[in-house]
């Protein structure tokens, strides 16, 4: 979403009404690529893994990750790699609806599709008998996560017990996001700015149709929020933040901090991040070299992790 008034202004006579990308086979548009959990859900959401555990097995914490808006299960694969040698806890990496396919599936689908997976997910799991089941998102995973709890979802279910949240997406850092009902029709999509490595694993074009949706989920969640949102009981959340994001807008971190609250009245846990990557924790395939204090990072957060869900 990098600045659509300039796109607008600069290429719109480039681009008619509705008018798709060429996109090129490398890329996780194209169709020609898919994500790693269509082929095979059986390695990386546990309800395929083990859809029959012991009682111990049960018992053990499993974490739902979820990527965020056009990006896909690559973005928490280093989570896995991290923790490939714990047997303390497991982690389901779930593909939001629309995503990890072609552009058309991205561009059909809505908000609502991006949730379903996660809730299909954790129905799975609490079918098959965990108990202890826990969230990590990132960047609009955490949007989704949010409006789950505001909407009840979890009033006749396990609840949750450790919600994490890597860079919310609350509020875009590209105000021009707003806009995207007057401009979309006219310039059909944008284009990220994605290296080729990224390009595997993102979607490169974001159809303005998806950016509607984006909106109204920011919208959707931010009312939420002001409403004031009650976290079921005994469930925690904690909040890590870059200090410098040039996708979502600090204000956003702001709004949970004011607009959570536990069963018992306490606020989530903000943690600041020495950071200007957006998803501190997906170090893979950047643009830039990433330094000593980008690893740190990774590697405290991915600890603090471990060790919440494991006490």
């Amino acid at each position: 979403m990098k600045k659509l008034l300039l796109l607008f202004l600069t290429v719109s006579v480039l681009f008619s009404c509705g008018k798709d990308p060429e996109i090129e086979d490398y890329m996780l548009d194209s169709g020609l690529r898919f994500d790693q959990t269509i082929y095979e859900p059986e390695k990386f959401l546990v309800s395929y893994q083990n859809p029959n555990p012991t009682p111990a097995e049960a018992q053990r914490p499993v974490v739902i990750a979820i990527h965020g808006y056009s990006a896909s299960t690559f973005e928490w694969n280093e989570f896995r790699t991290w923790a490939a040698t714990r047997n303390d806890f497991a982690i389901s990496q779930v593909l939001m609806g629309g995503h990890g396919r072609s552009y058309q599936d991205f561009k059909n689908a809505t908000w609502k599709d991006w949730r379903q997976p996660i809730m299909d997910e954790y129905a799975r799991l609490e079918q098959a008998g965990y108990q202890n089941i826990s969230f990590a998102g990132s960047s609009t995973g955490c949007t989704l996560v949010l409006e789950m709890l505001a909407n009840g979802y979890f009033n006749n279910r396990i609840k949750p017990r450790h919600i994490f949240f890597i860079d919310p997406n609350i509020i875009a850092s590209d105000k021009n996001l707003s806009l995207i009902g007057v401009l979309g029709p006219i310039i059909g999509y944008t284009e990220a700015e994605n290296t080729e490595g990224e390009a595997k694993y993102w979607y490169h074009y974001r159809p303005y149709e998806t950016l509607k949706e984006l909106r109204k989920l920011l919208h959707i969640v931010r009312k939420d929020l002001q409403q004031g949102i009650t976290l079921p009981a005994n469930t925690t959340l904690k909040v890590y933040k870059a200090e410098k994001d040039n996708v979502t807008d600090p204000a956003g971190t702001v709004l949970i901090y004011k607009g959570v609250k536990t069963s018992n009245g306490q606020k989530p846990t903000i943690s600041l991040i020495p950071s200007n990557l957006h998803v501190f924790t997906r170090l893979e395939h950047r643009d830039a070299p990433i330094s000593a204090q980008d690893r740190n990072n990774q590697q405290q957060v991915f600890e603090d992790m471990a060790a919440l869900l494991t006490r």
